[in-house]
């Protein structure tokens, strides 16, 4: 087992039906923000770190292997079924390796310093599960609902009205051990971290847009201009 993460999960393979129609004819993670694919602003969150990256993919899945035909990501196609996000965590594993692994989600852009490996400096493993970088709401585009986890002054989430998660996170791969059935939550993941007080949050400094909409791309790509 390792104690630091050296390998990266880009979850690609949802449907986008959110996203219509611009997901009509390309997978989510391939629709362009500011001239720039979103799995791309994704990617460029690995900062300085060199990672072992797999990312899954599932709708037009021929579009993502082509889109990183010659370069250092991995793709694994999901079929006949999505996985979730737990169960295509646990499907990449043998490309991942086992321990402590990044998660990232490619429906998101960030303006600020990178995300992975502010993760990376805070990461503790002698007392956290799991790692989520989260953002506070004022520093949110695109974002609707009440926010996701609170925490308390050690750092200690817990799921509740507060801070967004980004979709950038370190885990334990561990915590999948014993879990049936090929699909499921990273859900399935944080309750057991939570269970035993081990899932922590860090607050990302800079400014986020959730991209899971049409609307949202304007909001993203002013973000991203705004000086």
């Amino acid at each position: 087992m390792r104690d630091r993460p050296a390998a990266l999960m880009l979850f690609a393979a949802g449907l986008g039906t959110r996203m219509r129609p611009l997901t009509d004819d390309r997978p989510k993670p391939l629709v362009e923000i500011a001239g720039r694919p979103l799995i791309d602003h994704a990617l460029a969150q690995r900062g300085d770190l060199r990672l072992k990256t797999v990312a899954n993919a599932h709708y037009r899945a021929e579009q993502v292997e082509a889109h990183f035909d010659g370069s250092d990501v991995t793709v694994l196609r999901e079929a006949p079924a999505i996985l979730d996000t737990g169960g295509g965590l646990r499907n990449a594993l043998p490309a991942l390796g086992e321990g402590a692994v990044f998660t990232l989600n490619t429906d998101a852009v960030w303006k600020g310093p990178a995300a992975l490996p502010l993760l990376a400096r805070a990461w503790d493993p002698a007392k956290m599960d799991a790692l989520l970088l989260c953002v506070p709401r004022d520093q949110t585009r695109g974002h609707t609902g009440p926010g996701d986890f609170t925490t308390d002054e050690e750092g200690r989430g817990s799921p509740g009205p507060g801070a967004i998660y980004s979709g950038a996170q370190i885990i334990d791969t561990r915590l999948m051990d014993g879990i049936e059935g090929p699909a499921f939550s990273m859900w399935e993941l944080w309750r057991r971290a939570l269970a035993h007080d081990r899932l922590y949050l860090l607050a990302y400094p800079g400014l986020w847009c959730d991209v899971g909409r049409p609307d949202c791309i304007p909001m993203a790509e002013d973000m991203l201009a705004d000086d």
